[in-house]
């Protein structure tokens, strides 16, 4: 058979959905200023799916900054990986400030998270080796894990004693292979919203020998008194061992940084695979960064209208009766029980006839019969951008137990 005639085959548990989803609930079109409200198919939306949450992506400082370095370098330079011909002073400056700013010795500029997480999880382990790491964790580990050649173990979701459990099957097979222990968990899980247990965590290293890892993605620049992240917020930035943030976050943009010891950093720089072999971030991303970062440090006022938001955001749904689960973070999942379908149904009412537009997440990336429908708030969002959802939402969910929406897409199938 040919590959391709293959294809059509496994098209997978969200493609099968394709022709129902493709423009509207996947890879939707958001249009205007990157703002709390955009338009979607031309009307005018308060949109919850943007992880800009410091309100960065169109400050005028930043972009001003963007223009200024696109205008004076180019898209282009510099030309070639860093490792051969891309090397600046801008990303080296960058990198001082990122590693001082969650209290790390050195940091190292990546291209993308994904990439760089999947790389740097096969650069630093070998078949002697072995991983342990959260359950629920981002694709990105579990892709990295994936590339692993030695034993991989995942410890059921912030559950401490799984985890104990882990390291000593773990221990059992390094103390033959000789090799390392490595341990992965987020700072934040991008689904629950929930912090993962890095003070617990830490405190392990005192009884196994392991090395931390910690994806931070969505604690950068929202939790801690400084904004460092999830392991300012637990006491812990310390006991991590590798810190990893992605710029798709609190610094609406393209990168990310690891930051750690300066030998743990060399390693990386001289093995990452995705970076020896990639042409460097380009100049007007490394010096808007920059300014981004300025930005972050310089006025503390955006995370505190961030999490003014996200409190009344938050207190809001609980006080009507919806389940957002543990939550201690700027993600807002509101929890649902529905199939695919009517996950689809309650989305195309909120967007056509609320005027709301959130994403929905539904199997499999959580078990079937589950709906979530994921909030993210920024510092951009009002009160009443506020209070129009929170209704919406009432709403919505009164129609969900009085099926509603089972009806309509009972309705939808037999059409």
């Amino acid at each position: 058979m040919d590959l391709f005639d293959k294809l059509n085959e496994r098209m997978g548990p969200l493609g099968s959905y394709m022709e129902q989803a493709d423009g509207y609930y996947m890879f939707p079109k958001l249009e205007g200023e990157i703002s709390s409200r955009m338009r979607f198919n031309g009307v005018e939306m308060i949109c919850w799916s943007l992880n800009n949450y410091l309100g960065l992506a169109n400050h005028p400082e930043v972009r001003k900054a963007d223009a200024q370095a696109a205008a004076d370098y180019g898209l282009g330079y510099p030309m070639g990986a860093r490792m051969m011909s891309g090397q600046t002073s801008a990303h080296e400056q960058l990198e001082k400030d990122l590693a001082a700013f969650v209290g790390k010795p050195a940091a190292y500029l990546v291209n993308f998270g994904y990439q760089g997480m999947v790389s740097a999880i096969d650069a630093l382990v070998n078949r002697h080796d072995v991983i342990v790491y959260d359950a629920e964790s981002h694709a990105c580990i579990v892709d990295g894990v994936r590339l692993h050649q030695g034993k991989r173990f995942a410890f059921r979701h912030n559950d401490i004693d799984s985890l104990r459990t882990s390291l000593e099957r773990a221990m059992a097979i390094t103390s033959k292979s000789h090799g390392a222990i490595l341990v992965i968990s987020e700072g934040v899980f991008g689904m629950r919203g929930d912090q993962g247990k890095l003070k617990e965590i830490v405190a392990l290293k005192s009884q196994y020998p392991f090395r931390l890892l910690v994806d931070d993605a969505h604690g950068f620049g929202t939790l801690g008194a400084t904004g460092a992240g999830a392991g300012e917020e637990q006491g812990v930035q310390d006991g991590i061992d590798i810190y990893f943030s992605t710029f798709a976050k609190s610094m609406a943009s393209i990168g990310a940084f690891f930051a750690a010891e300066k030998p743990v950093i060399d390693f990386l720089r001289f093995n990452m695979r995705s970076q020896v072999f990639a042409k460097s971030l380009p100049m007007p991303i490394v010096k808007g960064a920059q300014v981004r970062l300025d930005l972050l440090k310089q006025h503390p006022e955006m995370k505190a209208r961030l999490w003014e938001n996200v409190n009344a955001l938050q207190q809001g749904l609980k006080d009507r009766g919806l389940e957002i689960g543990d939550t201690n973070t700027c993600v807002t999942p509101v929890y649902l029980q529905g199939s695919t379908e009517e996950a689809m149904t309650i989305v195309h009412d909120l967007r056509e006839n609320y005027r709301i537009f959130c994403s929905m997440v539904v199997y499999p990336v959580i078990p079937k019969g589950m709906i979530i429908l994921r909030l993210i708030p920024t510092a951009m969002h009002t009160p009443e951008d506020i209070a129009i959802t929170l209704d919406a939402f009432t709403e919505v969910a009164d129609k969900l137990k009085a099926g509603y929406y089972s009806r309509l897409a009972a309705a939808a199938t037999a059409g």
